[in-house]
């Protein structure tokens, strides 16, 4: 199973991650804001994730780390 880490720390929520997950399970955190003011990604259902690191990929901050 693979397993996506995102560093809500860097994650300025520009949201290029979830517009190319094959799955849809990466997602706006809108209940979370981080230190810089930002709503972090996440996936919602790790169980699903093919591990395909599109969303890491496509994140200009690399706050996305994809392991299989």
């Amino acid at each position: 199973m693979a397993k996506v880490t995102f560093d809500e720390e860097r994650c300025k929520g520009c949201r290029l991650c979830t517009s190319v997950c094959p799955k849809n399970i990466v997602v706006i955190k809108e209940d979370i804001l981080n230190s810089r003011g930002y709503h972090p990604a996440g996936v919602t259902d790790m169980e699903k994730c093919i591990g395909c690191a599109f969303c890491a990929v496509m994140c200009p901050d690399c706050a996305i780390t994809v392991e299989r």
